[in-house]
């Protein structure tokens, strides 16, 4: 019965890294060659602080009326978009007049917008565990029904890069990033997808074509199933461990790599 139980835990975790580790290397890899490692954090950021303003605006009085759960869900599913969209569009912007302060820029974009979060919740009594629902994700409880939406979207991302390879190569890699990031936040919280963008393409960085794909996948994935399975066994916080884990593997494939 309690293999079972931790079974039925396992799978929906299980599923949904597959589903963000799928996109995310191809995504990171663009991200390393484009030289912006900060803008997944951006980005990550800005779709979580807009989930927090859709907490917020339904909170208030003037959506309390209208049957919260729906304003809730409709607000909770739109906002994270939009912001990041907005997001990816201005560092898209921002590329092609400050490209050598890019990368700065960013990283100022991701403190401002995470100030900006702790600013939100501070007169929230709730708003410590949103933050940290925000950052940290809640892998270990998701459904299988949180995963419908970005595991086709993945596979459309996916077929995309096969039909048109170079696509990424272009300005809809901004919009296109934005998006697949969003939907992995709301599922694994932003910890966990700049882990999943970076660190397996940083552990295969020195690799190309098929084979940086293979291997990236394959830290990727033993770093994710190692980290659920402690995080199961000694009840440690879930995506906290995935993130240990998965620099433990990708460190290791890069010094195998390198011989």
């Amino acid at each position: 019965m309690m293999e079972w139980a931790l079974f039925s835990i396992m799978m929906p975790a299980l599923v949904a890294g597959i589903i963000v580790f799928s996109t995310h290397l191809v995504l990171g890899r663009q991200v390393l060659k484009r030289g912006i490692v900060f803008m997944d954090l951006a980005i990550a950021q800005i779709a979580a602080m807009g989930a927090i303003v859709a907490h917020i605006l339904t909170m208030t009085p003037a959506h309390s009326h209208g049957g919260p759960h729906d304003s809730s869900s409709g607000l909770g599913a739109l906002m994270p978009f939009v912001f990041s969209i907005g997001g990816a569009g201005l560092i898209a912007w921002l590329a092609k007049y400050t490209e050598k302060e890019l990368e700065a820029i960013i990283g100022c974009i991701y403190v401002v917008s995470a100030a900006s979060i702790t600013l939100l919740m501070s007169s929230d009594p709730h708003g410590a565990e949103h933050i940290s629902k925000a950052l940290n994700g809640h892998i270990l409880w998701l459904g299988w029904q949180d995963m419908v939406v970005p595991g086709l979207a993945s596979l459309a991302f996916l077929a995309l890069t096969v039909v048109r390879p170079k696509i990424l190569d272009g300005s809809l890699f901004y919009p296109l990033f934005a998006l697949m990031v969003t939907l992995s936040v709301k599922m694994v919280g932003v910890y966990l997808v700049f882990s999943a963008l970076i660190m397996p393409a940083l552990a295969v960085n020195q690799l190309s074509g098929k084979k940086a794909l293979t291997f990236g996948y394959m830290a990727g994935l033993t770093g994710m199933i190692l980290g659920l399975v402690l995080s199961s066994l000694y009840d440690f916080p879930g995506g906290a461990t995935v993130v240990v884990s998965l620099t433990a593997v990708c460190v290791l494939f890069r010094v195998l790599s390198r011989r």
